[in-house]
């Protein structure tokens, strides 16, 4: 399918109205007294995480996490010698990787979480013979 000019334009011309009051990344670095990437906006806003929340650099080193480039549109985020891209208006929003990696890391969060009703509904489903066994089909 070919795109013509005055297509190519006018979705240029929308994304630039999409971009309009998003805040933007003007710089960003590896804080490694803190262990934090810290990300400055074009509004001021500082916004810094410990790269273990995010999808990719988790395992990352140092010296990998201090290689970071900012698109030139200011809304991402790149490493890269990790092949790693976040978005910032992602970031701002809680969200740290991809849909699969954010569920598999919440989901092991709230496996890990310990609390007198989560304690109580073991107890109560152990009363019941535990959890059923897999059916085996031949």
């Amino acid at each position: 399918m070919a795109i013509t000019d005055a297509e190519r334009i006018a979705a240029e011309a929308r994304l630039q109205e999409d971009l309009k009051g998003q805040p933007k990344a003007v710089t960003a670095r590896y804080d490694r007294r803190v262990s934090r990437i810290v990300v400055e906006l074009d509004n001021g806003l500082e916004l810094a995480f410990p790269p273990r929340l995010a999808e990719g650099l988790e395992a990352a080193t140092p010296a990998e996490l201090s290689e970071i480039e900012i698109s030139p549109l200011g809304d991402g985020l790149h490493w890269p010698s990790l092949d790693v891209d976040l978005h910032v208006p992602g970031l701002l929003s809680g969200v740290f990787g991809s849909k699969a990696w954010m569920a598999r890391t919440l989901g092991a969060a709230g496996g890990r979480a310990r609390s007198a009703r989560k304690a109580s509904a073991a107890r109560e489903n152990g009363r019941k013979g535990g959890r059923p066994k897999k059916a085996v089909i031949a």
